[in-house]
């Protein structure tokens, strides 16, 4: 054989090792973070196509907008993933086995790897992209919900899940365009929702939470009370969403579209939260909330 055979034949095989590395690296970190697609990356890029809305230029360009965006949110909510799974694996053996660390897919010292690995291209990525203070504000509440014991009570795991939302809808719009103040008006509103109704997603959990000493808001108040008051947040929350956002874009057939969707969402949320106990129920409801969180964004699109 040739050298320059040999030299292609070596070539080769570096090829398909590393094609083989990246496929197990992007099959892995899918499995961390499925089932948070429809609370980070969709609804990132949504929020950009809003903001690429107010500023359109060519097909090209909202290419790249969305290729920036589907880089910066896949790692935005990778780390958090990895870290709130590093953290909880005795949780995860009762709440959710199907999740690589309970499998055993990934050692515990390959996840902290990962982990370290994809904080610092977030925080690289966040720079180069220029949102790199929204990409500190999510680091900081990363560490502080998963690795600093934040998430232990639900003042704090709500208050991260609301300034979380806050960082992930200011980047996004700040990927395309500068801030405007009814992109902040956008923000603040929906980061606040996150802040108030977040605890939603602790009414499948709660005996895996009560297992660990985790004190989450169904836990601290009793999961009656818990569901009486989620209830009455979802059900408030349509006028919350027409006073605050709609009313100031208008009459418009988008606008009373938008509010029809989203109080549907919300009032099905509602009568699913007090006439469903189960586990598997409440993850379906909390689902729903994501796929509400999903529509605002559609509406922004549609209203700003």
């Amino acid at each position: 054989m040739s050298v320059k055979a040999t030299v292609l034949s070596s070539l080769l095989a570096l090829s398909k090792k590393i094609y083989r590395s990246l496929r197990h690296e992007v099959c892995l970190s899918w499995q961390f973070i499925s089932g948070d697609i429809s609370a980070s990356i969709v609804p990132g890029l949504l929020f950009m196509m809003a903001a690429w809305k107010t500023h359109p230029t060519n097909a090209v360009d909202f290419l790249m907008v969305l290729g920036r965006g589907i880089v910066y949110f896949w790692l935005y909510i990778v780390p958090f993933c990895i870290s709130n799974q590093i953290v909880g694996i005795e949780e995860d053996r009762i709440n959710k086995p199907h999740r690589p660390l309970v499998k055993g897919s990934v050692s515990l010292l390959g996840a902290k790897v990962r982990l370290v690995v994809s904080m610092v291209l977030f925080g690289l990525v966040g720079w180069w992209f220029g949102v790199l203070e929204w990409a500190l504000l999510w680091q900081g509440c990363i560490f502080l919900h998963n690795l600093g014991s934040g998430s232990k009570h639900w003042i704090t795991k709500n208050l991260f899940m609301g300034v979380g939302a806050l960082a992930q809808l200011a980047a996004a719009w700040q990927l395309v365009t500068p801030i405007t103040s009814i992109a902040w008006q956008w923000i603040l509103v929906v980061a606040g929702v996150w802040l108030f109704l977040a605890a939603i997603q602790d009414l499948r959990d709660i005996d895996g939470d009560r297992a660990i000493g985790r004190n989450t808001f169904p836990i601290a108040f009793g999961e009656t009370t818990s569901r009486v008051v989620l209830t009455s947040g979802f059900g408030l929350l349509p006028f919350v969403i027409h006073f605050a956002l709609m009313v100031p874009a208008g009459l418009t057939w988008n606008v009373i579209l938008c509010d029809i969707v989203l109080a549907v969402i919300s009032f099905t949320i509602a009568a699913r939260i007090v006439s469903f106990r189960l586990p598997k129920a409440d993850h379906y409801s909390y689902m729903l909330f994501t796929y509400w969180f999903c529509s605002v964004l559609v509406c922004a699109i549609a209203v700003i």
